[in-house]
């Protein structure tokens, strides 16, 4: 493994920037000084640029196996090193559902043959699997994936007695997608009753309402509390549901957190008059009360992490009518440099984002020698370009499904090189090395 030494590099790690030089060696980071001398195989010249802790995007969706035609654990994979995102932990919706331990197994040796992205799978839940959950070994696995409502796939649990068990037992984390499945059906009815079939995209976050994901997030708060399982609610969506969440002890000792999606900080409502399907995701896009109330749970930290909940369909599935199209759009090569535009917009420091997309994420899970700049960690690391405006489209982007939400928006920062593990595997534009990535382990 090759030694990298970089040279005058502005560090954004645990709430500071400073300049200084790091040595990798080994796949490690083996010393941050002001100025290092020592030889090293690859000189890389910071000069100017920014360096970030590796993205961890906790809430991904990569397709493999069985949705292959979207994307697959390579394609997606590259695509996120390519967006400074160093680690990934995939969700189990994929075909078939990942609902026991040889099938969770199966995934991590797709991606030890392919992932050019530190990696790790959630287990599924569903109402008839508890045995096979309560099998996962907490220090090798992220999470426990539970569907509180409906989304992409057939893992909805919905069985009140399967809930008690899984908050009551979960040798470790459960990560809950929370919206309430009859809220959704009675909201559906009554809007065909009105629209019939031909209900336009702008109803979706009327259908998949404010009421749906407050009912389920509160159950699921409720039943934590109750068993004091440690819970982690994906996609928040709604100023509501951020007042479920707390900012008064350290992030370490909370029981309960939260995430902020890059879609939900980004787009409203008034997006699907030219997005439509685009940005049709479950839950929905909300108003921009909505956006700017999860933004501020986020920087007060009510709200822990942000990721991405990358989902990619090809553009025939999007295009087909409201009720037909699937909801999720890819958004892992774009997220960092989407974050970088609010922080030129004054709405996060360099910090905040440092924070909420590597530093906290790390903390969370437990995950082990990850996630910050440190002497003796793994050397997961991007470098920006905090000015070098770039435009997206067709020609730029790596989703194997061709299409970004963001096509057409012009960003000002720009992911320069990306360091997994040691290695580099991204480097001005080119993937240079794409089976980097190691499988994360985690201290429980």
């Amino acid at each position: 493994m090759a030694s990298i030494l970089i040279k005058n590099a502005t560090i954004v790690n645990e709430g500071k920037q400073t300049q200084a030089d790091l040595l990798i060696k080994d796949g490690f980071i083996e010393k941050i000084d002001g100025q290092i001398n020592i030889p090293a195989d690859k000189e890389i010249n910071a000069d100017g640029l920014h360096l970030f802790p590796g993205c961890i995007d906790d809430q991904v969706h990569f397709r493999e196996p069985g949705l292959t035609h979207k994307g697959n654990i390579a394609s997606e994979s590259r695509a996120a090193v390519a967006g400074g995102i160093t680690s990934f932990m995939e969700m189990p919706n994929t075909v078939p559902n990942t609902l026991t331990q040889q099938l969770l197994q199966d995934k991590y040796d797709i991606a030890a043959k392919s992932s050019p992205a530190n990696y790790s799978f959630f287990m599924g839940a569903s109402n008839d699997n508890l045995d096979e959950v309560l099998r996962t070994d907490a220090k090798n696995v992220c999470g426990v994936k539970v569907f509180m409502g409906s989304s992409t796939g057939n893992m909805l649990v919905d069985n009140p007695n399967t809930l008690e068990h899984l908050f009551a037992q979960s040798p470790m984390l459960i990560a809950t997608h929370c919206e309430d499945e009859a809220t959704i059906k009675s909201n559906l009815e009554h809007y065909k009753q009105l629209l019939g079939d031909n209900i336009p995209v702008t109803y979706h976050p009327k259908i998949r309402s404010e009421e749906a994901c407050y009912l389920s997030s509160s159950m699921a708060v409720e039943l934590a509390k109750k068993h004091n399982t440690r819970l982690h609610i994906l996609h928040i969506s709604t100023a509501k549901e951020t007042n479920l969440f707390s900012n008064d002890i350290p992030l370490a000792n909370k029981r309960i957190t939260a995430e902020a999606c890059i879609h939900h900080l980004w787009f409203t409502d008034a997006d699907y008059e030219t997005k439509g399907n685009l940005i049709k995701w479950n839950p929905a896009v909300k108003t921009e009360a909505d956006r700017d109330e999860i933004l501020k749970a986020v920087l007060d930290g009510r709200i822990d992490v942000i990721a991405t909940d990358h989902a990619p369909h090809t553009i025939e599935e999007k295009a087909q009518p409201y009720l037909q199209a699937p909801s999720g759009g890819p958004l892992v090569q774009h997220a960092l440099t989407a974050m970088l535009e609010l922080y030129h917009h004054g709405k996060i420091t360099l910090e905040q984002i440092a924070e909420k997309m590597a530093h906290n994420v790390a903390t969370i899970f437990q995950i082990e020698k990850r996630g910050f700049i440190r002497e003796g960690y793994w050397a997961d690391l991007a470098l920006v370009n905090l000015n070098n405006p770039w435009q997206v489209n067709k020609s730029n982007i790596l989703y194997k499904c061709g299409w970004s939400p963001f096509e057409g928006s012009t960003f000002k920062s720009k992911v320069v090189s990306t360091i997994v593990s040691g290695n580099l595997v991204y480097d001005n534009g080119s993937l240079v090395n794409e089976k980097s990535g190691q499988r994360m382990t985690f201290n429980r």
